[in-house]
Parts: structure tokens; C-alpha cells; sequence
């Protein structure tokens, strides 16, 4: 009697695609049994931390792993989901936000870019928001300090994969820093943050050796946990070693204290001269000036050091930034021999379904670019 509920609870429960930026996309098959342990681990006060009280706007689509959990994690709280449309511009999120009276919402970057922007150009509040999850991609600097300086809303950076279904960790300042500078925390909020009960993390070398918490030294990052996926539908066999870690394809640094910082996925690091350089670091600060919109950091081939980094930009509506202009941005705030070779402009960077910016388009379309000999 399936009606009834009377059935095993790893009965599949619905699929969800991986975004495939760095491949063909797998299909993740969750269980029942998956799906409710992890809307348990969302529930957590150091998670999503909802109640029937809050009003939720879910903006990251449901194929995006069920919403990131918020499908299962609104019905058990009680709280009331409002669903958005497929107008995903600045004016309409809004709408959203002060209609509903949204307490809680989640998206990737680019979503919160249009947002800001919109706010700003109508100076406009968000009198009834306290909390925005933001993953998919690392968060910038100037959307975390937006909500939190100027509109008094807490960013909570989440990290996850379809894989995990998809809660990985979270961002929520552990009680060391409750009483921290302002600085301090929105050092600690840049990371990916912590794995909540339910999920284990370590580092690894390539050799599959553990690496130390030291929060300086980067190594493959593997994860296990209740809710994690053993294997790809119809893929073939399992995807966890013997120890039942997955890996994630991210690299990543922990600290004594669980704290994760992903420096970047695996097939999209630049190593140059035998070490890597980090793109979402680049890319982070980049969007920091106020004439970019959005910024990728690619590796490009060199006959000297393997790898050099190239920066793909796309302009803030309305302006025209300099090569000088985006690489004075960066100083200071990267390795002086990560600073990207040239930057190149774009129209717009192609993004994929989940709205992550798309590496594999960008590869193809830069295919046959060479970089500037000094």
C-alpha cells in the first residue's frame, strides 16, 4: 500500500541532475530515506534554522537538488514556501520579498547581483528579510557586506553538491566569534564554513593520504554523511572509497576547528609553474569593482609555465571598465604572480541551468585565444 506510506523507506523519491559545468551531468536518485535525514539536518539552528513562522522563497529551482533541500525542509517546519516564476530579474524577486514578506531566502550569486542592483538604482529596503542562503558559487565580498551592512541581513554561505543532496556545510558563526570584530566575521562568513551533524569532511593528497587541519594547506576534498549518494542512476557501480568517502571534486582547506575553504573544483584549477593559483579568488575580488558584473578566471596554455590565468569579464550595465582598471583591483588582495596575464570582455559569461557561471562554454570559447608574450 504505497498510498499509505506502507513502504521501504529507500523507495526512490525523485531525481536530480548535476549541473555538469565540468562534464556530463549524472543523475542522482534520492531515496526516502535520504530525503528525510537530510530535512532534518536543514532544520538544525545552525543550518537553515526555520520555524513555522518564517515565510521561505526558495529562488534556486527544485531540479537545482530539490531546491536545496527546502522542498522537504518547509512542510516539516510548517513554515510557507512562496515558489518563484521564471522571471528571475532584480524587480521581480522583489516583488516576491516585500509582497510574501519573505524571512528567508536562497539563491546563487548571480541572483543576488541582479537583486542589489535593483535595489540600489530604487532605493529600496528589505524590512521583512533576516536571513539569505547564498551557494551554487562562492559568495563576493560586495553581496555579503550589501545584505549584511547596508540592508541588515544575515548571509549564511552554504556549500553543497546534487551528490549530498545537497547540504555540505554552512557558514554560521561558531560561538569562538560571537563576540569578533565585524572584520572578523566577514572573514570567517567568505568560507564555505562547517559540516553540521550528519556530515564528515577531511582533505587528501593525491595519493589518498589526509592532509593537516591547518587551514593553509589545500588537498582534494572528500565527504560522507547520511544523506550521500553511493552511486550514479544507472552509472554503474559505487562512487564512495573504501572508507565510504565521496570525493567532490573541489579543493579545499579545513582548520582545527572543521572550518572548509574551497579554493576551487578540481578540473577548473590553474597550475602554473607546479602550484595552483585560485580562480574563485580572482573571481571574487574582480567583481568586487563596481563596473564588473560578473568575472571567470580560465587557464590558458604556456610554454613556460604550463598554465596562466586569463580573466573573462562582463561589464556592469552602462560602463566600460580598463584592463588596468579590473587588474588594479586585484592587487594587494592575491599573490602578485596569480594576477591574471590579460583580461578579456564579454557581452555576457554564459551561465548554466543553476545560473554558475560555465567553464566548459567559456574553454570553447577561448579555445584558440594565446596570451600576450611579455
Amino acid at each position: 500500500d504505497v498510498e499509505g506510506g506502507n513502504f521501504e523507506e529507500d523507495t526512490a523519491c525523485g531525481l536530480c541532475y548535476t549541473s555538469g559545468t565540468t562534464g556530463n551531468p549524472k543523475g542522482v536518485l534520492y531515496s526516502h530515506r535520504s530525503n528525510v535525514l537530510h530535512t532534518f539536518i536543514t532544520m538544525g539552528v545552525d543550518t537553515i534554522g526555520m520555524g513555522a513562522n518564517d515565510v521561505l522563497l526558495p529562488v534556486v529551482p527544485m531540479f537545482h537538488a530539490n531546491a536545496w533541500g527546502l522542498a522537504f525542509a518547509c512542510p516539516a517546519t510548517g513554515a510557507k514556501m512562496v515558489m518563484p516564476g521564471a522571471d528571475m530579474s532584480g524587480a521581480a524577486i522583489y516583488e516576491l520579498l516585500d509582497k510574501e514578506k519573505v524571512t528567508i531566502t536562497a539563491a546563487v550569486p548571480t541572483v543576488w547581483l541582479m537583486l542589489l542592483t535593483y535595489l540600489e538604482e530604487n532605493d529600496l529596503k528589505l524590512p521583512h528579510l533576516r536571513k539569505v542562503v547564498i551557494g551554487g558559487s562562492a559568495v563576493p565580498e560586495r553581496i555579503l557586506r550589501a545584505f549584511e551592512e547596508k540592508y541588515d541581513v544575515e548571509v549564511v554561505h552554504a556549500w553543497g553538491m546534487t551528490e549530498l543532496s545537497p547540504m555540505g556545510t554552512l557558514g554560521a558563526l561558531p560561538p569562538s566569534l560571537a563576540d569578533a570584530t565585524h572584520e572578523e566575521q566577514i572573514a570567517f562568513k567568505l568560507k564555505q564554513g562547517r559540516p553540521p551533524f550528519g556530515v564528515e569532511l577531511k582533505i587528501i593528497d593525491d595519493d589518498g593520504n589526509d592532509l593537516p587541519r591547518d587551514g593553509k594547506t589545500s588537498g582534494r576534498l572528500v565527504c560522507r554523511g547520511a544523506a550521500i549518494s553511493s552511486s550514479y542512476f544507472k552509472g554503474g557501480g559505487s562512487v564512495l572509497d573504501e572508507d565510504g568517502y565521496f570525493d567532490t571534486g573541489d579543493v579545499a582547506t579545513l582548520d582545527s576547528h572543521g572550518t572548509m575553504h574551497i579554493t576551487d573544483r578540481a578540473k577548473d584549477v590553474i597550475k602554473s609553474g607546479g602550484e595552483w593559483i585560485s580562480s574563485i579568488d580572482i573571481e571574487n575580488f574582480a567583481v568586487g569593482h563596481p563596473k564588473v558584473a560578473n568575472a571567470a578566471a580560465i587557464g590558458i596554455a604556456h610554454p613556460k609555465w604550463d598554465e596562466r590565468p586569463l580573466l573573462i569579464v562582463q561589464a556592469a550595465p552602462g560602463e566600460k571598465p580598463s584592463k588596468e582598471e579590473v587588474l588594479k583591483q586585484l592587487e594587494g588582495k592575491i599573490a602578485k604572480w596569480w594576477t591574471p596575464d590579460d583580461v578579456q570582455f564579454v557581452d555576457e559569461i554564459p551561465l548554466g541551468a543553476t545560473g554558475k557561471i560555465n567553464k566548459l562554454k567559456l574553454r570553447e570559447m577561448f579555445k584558440d585565444y594565446t596570451l600576450p608574450t611579455a
